[in-house]
């Protein structure tokens, strides 16, 4: 599998047997009976491409590689996002939408997870310059850079007082007399950061009114923007930042929505948002379980494999399961959200009331995907024993990985908490 590590641990054999054109087989023979055959070739087409990357750049994926350098080629296939079909950048990619997007990481995370998490980043970004580039030529030029992979993107939404509470803000943003605005007030744990080139920030008129709030395109390497990487040790190859904003100023041309608007414009990225991080949660599931699948088949102890042993065959086949029964809610969902966008709203938006009665089914795929993520990240490389637990194998980034998906994008709790209050609504209209 082209794995570098400091003392190989586990036999040769069993190596091979772990190599990612055979987890990609594993993942298909589970997947083939239930995805459309369109949906099944845009698979293989991302993983035939994942799996010539990896042999021709001698991939290793050992902690000295930079996998920001790999977002250029990833970006030329169009692998970067394909949660639309960019007409507007000159792209004009047939298959697109949030199945897709399913599809892409799929074959994405099995390739290199961390990789994959700060693409999904990178994606944040796309969608508000998709939505709201309004033909003006800055706007389309950025998106189209983020698009092909020219540069990664990040979205500043997280304050260091704030947390969770995306909409009392404390950035605030003071209007000039040209239509301008300048910046005031800092962001935490934004994936790609001190890496990206272009930025989304949030910032409000008047602090803890999110009725006040607005939405903007930064270029990084403008005075006033100040990036320090905040260390994440469970994904130590990607860059997170806490950026201090000093005066900084923000044309009119890079206004994505003007005070008032920002709140709108946030609430309507968190669906697609919410979804993306379920997606990855459940990749990473099918990336552990097809680890542990294929070295449960191959090592022997006691003189049999060890998948026959009850404590360990019965414990991968639930998780399994599970992971199985989540996957196909999640294609539910992806094909209907698709369905209905290009229903009632079409290509270039989400329509407000469909994005508004899918938040709490976002909700509850985010909440379930990244808890079940936790439990089979940590007990499928628990399975593997040793082999699990060392540097010989991808299951360390995805134990890693797992443990801060519950908190991005709206911790566990707000995710609870909007649901309760869709149960709340729901009685009402019940009742």
């Amino acid at each position: 599998m082209g794995q570098k590590f400091q003392t190989q641990a586990i036999n040769d054999d069993i190596l091979e047997g772990l190599s990612l054109k055979n987890r990609y087989n594993f993942l298909n023979n589970n997947l083939m009976s239930i995805l459309t055959p369109e949906e099944f070739g845009f698979l293989r087409d991302v993983q035939r491409f994942c799996m010539r990357y990896e042999k021709k750049n001698e991939i290793t994926h050992g902690p000295e590689e930079d996998i920001y350098e790999w977002i250029p080629d990833f970006g030329k296939k169009g692998y970067i996002s394909r949660a639309h079909p960019f007409k507007e950048c000159d792209l004009n990619y047939e298959e697109f939408g949030l199945t897709v997007e399913l599809m892409r990481n799929l074959a994405m995370d099995m390739f290199d997870p961390q990789f994959a998490m700060a693409g999904g980043a990178t994606v944040l970004a796309i969608n508000p310059l998709h939505w709201h580039h309004d033909d003006v030529p800055i706007r389309l030029e950025a998106l189209k850079d983020l698009v092909i992979g020219n540069a990664p993107g990040c979205i500043c939404i997280t304050e260091p007082e704030r947390g969770s509470d995306a909409v009392h803000q404390l950035t605030t943003c003071d209007e000039q007399e040209d239509g301008s605005y300048i910046i005031n007030g800092d962001k935490i744990y934004n994936t790609n950061a001190p890496r990206s080139k272009w930025a989304v920030i949030y910032a409000t008129a008047e602090k803890n009114n999110g009725n006040k709030m607005a939405q903007f395109l930064v270029d990084t390497d403008w005075e006033g923007w100040h990036c320090d990487r905040v260390f994440i040790p469970w994904v130590p190859k990607v860059y997170l930042g806490k950026e201090h904003f000093e005066n900084l100023h923000i044309p009119p041309e890079y206004i994505l929505g003007g005070v008032g608007k920002g709140r709108e414009h946030l609430f309507e990225g968190l669906v697609p948002e919410r979804i993306g991080i379920a997606i990855m949660a459940i990749c990473e599931c099918w990336g552990s379980v097809a680890h542990a699948a294929i070295y449960a088949n191959m090592r022997k102890q006691f003189d049999q494999e060890i998948l026959k042993f009850q404590g360990v065959g019965f414990l991968l086949s639930s998780y399994w399961a599970r992971t199985t029964n989540l996957t196909l809610a999640l294609l539910k969902f992806c094909e209907a959200f698709d369905e209905k966008v290009e229903k009632f709203g079409g290509e270039d938006k989400i329509p407000k009331n469909i994005s508004q009665a899918m938040v709490s089914a976002a909700s509850q795929l985010k909440f379930d995907c990244t808890s079940l993520c936790k439990d089979v990240c940590y007990e499928t490389a628990n399975l593997m024993g040793g082999a699990g637990l060392c540097d010989n194998t991808l299951m360390q980034d995805y134990i890693g990985i797992s443990r801060i998906q519950e908190i991005v994008g709206g911790s566990r709790q707000i995710q609870q908490y909007i649901m309760s209050l869709a149960l709340r609504t729901l009685f009402k209209m019940s009742v």
